[in-house]
């Protein structure tokens, strides 16, 4: 299972998942391409600790959605690559019809909390402020509708009383990075 990586910012998840294929914990999955919006994103600095091409590539015009001569570019980038996943891991931009259309059923999101639950930016925090007892995070196919697609798997975490915000963001954390290799390993196998 060829697997596409794309991300904005450190990249611990895709840390994960290349630790996973070393450790032969994800199955027949193998991390292909890693892709950033961000020239300067840690991620990028993966491929060569990992053995992986990675890449900066231009998402223009826009900031915050995946739209127009940018989502041109990553479809073309893609499609060469040959995915059978395409993993938002991390990505911050809204995912558009044409991008969806290009890898239907294929692309897959990991989103900090327990959806349907606090969708959207800060899941972590939207959860902390309302005073959640458990949240955790969700793995999901991508649709159009923002962190609204069928849900793969979850992982529940806890909220304890001595928590605070950046204990719970942390341990959700590392509940993603147990979950999402794990259900790449899972999809490698079907």
């Amino acid at each position: 299972m060829r697997i596409v990586i794309l991300g904005s910012g450190r990249g611990s998840n895709a840390r994960a998942i290349l630790q996973a294929q070393r450790a032969g914990r994800l199955g027949r999955g193998e991390v292909v391409q890693i892709f950033s919006d961000q020239p300067d994103a840690g991620i990028l600095q993966l491929g060569a600790e990992f053995g992986v091409s990675a890449a900066h590539l231009d998402a223009s015009p826009f900031k915050t959605k995946l739209e127009g001569e940018g989502e041109a570019r990553y479809i073309k980038a893609i499609q060469a690559c040959a995915p059978d996943v395409v993993v938002l891991a991390g990505f911050m931009r809204v995912i558009k019809p044409g991008f969806l259309d290009a890898f239907a059923g294929k692309i897959i999101n990991l989103h900090p909390s327990l959806l349907p639950s606090f969708p959207g930016l800060d899941g972590i925090g939207q959860a902390w402020r309302r005073g959640a007892k458990i949240t955790g995070c969700t793995v999901h196919h991508v649709t159009a509708e923002v962190d609204g697609g069928p849900i793969i798997d979850q992982a529940a975490v806890r909220v304890e009383a001595e928590d605070t915000l950046e204990t719970l963001t942390a341990k959700v954390h590392a509940a993603e990075h147990a979950l999402l290799p794990a259900v790449l390993a899972r999809l490698s196998e079907t």
